[in-house]
């Protein structure tokens, strides 16, 4: 009997016009910050559980909930990766990145890993792409890191989200309102985790969603109202930064996100036809963070934007990235001699950058034009023996159904015909 086999639960994954459309996502988020400068990051998937610990924080839920932890052969703990910072941060270390010119930029993006109960918008694999930039503590660098992904999602059509933001405050102001916080926490009956929670972490409490606990939350103390008079004067600034880039938010006086390095400068993107699960990315500033990690004392700022979700938000609004044609030109070829012309023909056209299929098989010319539509090429190189002891080649344009003839050993001029029209095609409408 033959295995029926089936991703695992809990997989986003993707094919066909998904796949394209999931690629599309992917490309313009990470187009985003290429365009600022930030340069790619390959990293492990896995690494040292005990980055994570560190770097993350014991007592989040990523750590101490939603990691999948396994031994390797020789008993040492790894963990697929959660998030990305923490490795992002360990790579620059480990490769002294931050030796060179600072701010160090760099841009990730793949799968990353939570043991968590599958639901619509939340998998165990997910696809994020990340930035970080580490090295300055400019109020500046928080808004480009933060304009950078505003632009991904307007780059995609998205417009119906909100970027809320915050600040956190530093070492020297966030332990005076963890007191207050923890102080007002400690007059509710809380439930035994809620309490444990309360006591390790409160901020962490402003980050719980349930429904009995709203009431609370909404009259709790927030970090704002008690920042020092730098990080005051930082979080104004920023604001300022982001005026100037054009960027619009909501104030969030009490979101915290749910991972403890950050500090200062936090935001979340919200998109609000996804329901509970609404986020599609966000991030902030980790001063501290290289140093805990074994690193120079210096300041970062970054953030995680969700592909999978991003792709929810695209169809929640009737977009549809990727779905461009696959191929700029469809290859038919009528006979053994024209296909070997053919084949030479559509090699000189990929390497001179344009995208190209053909029908293989042998089909007859009405099979090959069938092939030809499913491609969604606009246009069709055919070639069949008349064609071939001309030189030549007949050029059809399958939205006029216009046809000419070129020569084979035009390509410079091929090249053109068919850049043209994709150039007509991609232009801005209004």
């Amino acid at each position: 009997m033959t295995a029926n086999f089936r991703a695992p639960k809990g997989v986003a994954e993707y094919a066909g016009a998904e796949a394209a459309g999931f690629e599309a996502v992917l490309d313009a988020l990470a187009d985003s910050a290429r365009r600022a400068g930030y340069g790619f990051l390959e990293l492990p998937i896995f690494e040292d559980t005990a980055l994570f610990v560190r770097g993350v924080g014991e007592s989040t839920d990523v750590v101490s909930k939603e990691m999948f932890t396994f031994a390797d052969r020789a008993g040492r703990s790894l963990t697929l990766r959660p998030e990305g910072t923490a490795g992002a941060i360990r790579a620059i270390i480990e490769h002294s990145l931050d030796k060179g010119q600072l701010p160090v930029k760099v841009l990730y993006a793949g799968p990353f890993f939570r043991a968590e109960r599958p639901q619509a918008g939340r998998f165990r694999q997910f696809s994020q792409v990340g930035i970080e930039a580490v090295g300055s503590d400019d109020p500046a660098l928080d808004a480009e890191v933060i304009s950078v992904a505003d632009d991904g999602y307007r780059d995609l059509g998205l417009r119906d989200f909100t970027l809320l933001l915050n600040s956190l405050g530093c070492r020297t102001c966030r332990p005076v309102y963890r007191a207050t916080l923890a102080e007002y926490l400690a007059g509710f009956d809380l439930d035994e985790a809620t309490r444990a929670r309360a006591e390790s972490n409160p901020l962490r409490v402003l980050d719980d969603k349930r429904p009995e606990l709203a009431e609370m939350i909404a009259a709790a103390p927030t970090p704002v109202e008690h920042l020092c008079v730098d990080c005051a004067v930082h979080y104004d600034q920023v604001r300022h930064y982001l005026r100037a880039l054009g960027v619009r938010w909501t104030e969030a006086p009490r979101l915290v996100r749910g991972l403890d390095y950050y500090t200062r400068t936090t935001f979340e993107f919200a998109h609000a036809r996804l329901g509970a699960q609404s986020g599609i990315g966000g991030g902030g500033r980790y001063d501290g963070l290289m140093a805990d990690l074994g690193g120079a004392d210096v300041g970062g700022i970054g953030f995680g934007l969700g592909v999978d979700r991003t792709l929810l938000a695209c169809e929640a609004e009737g977009l549809t990235p990727g779905t461009e044609a696959g191929v700029d030109v469809y290859g038919i070829a009528l006979g053994e001699n024209p296909k070997s012309a053919l084949v030479a023909l559509l090699g000189a056209l990929r390497r001179a950058g344009l995208r190209t299929d053909m029908a293989y098989g042998d089909r007859g010319l009405r099979g090959a034009m069938k092939g030809a539509d499913r491609s969604g090429a606009p246009w069709v190189a055919i070639i069949g023996e008349r064609d071939l002891a001309d030189d030549s080649l007949t050029l059809r344009d399958l939205s006029s159904g216009e046809q000419a003839a070129v020569p084979l050993a035009d390509i410079d001029g091929l090249v053109r015909r068919i850049t043209a029209g994709k150039e007509v095609d991609d232009a801005p409408h209004s």
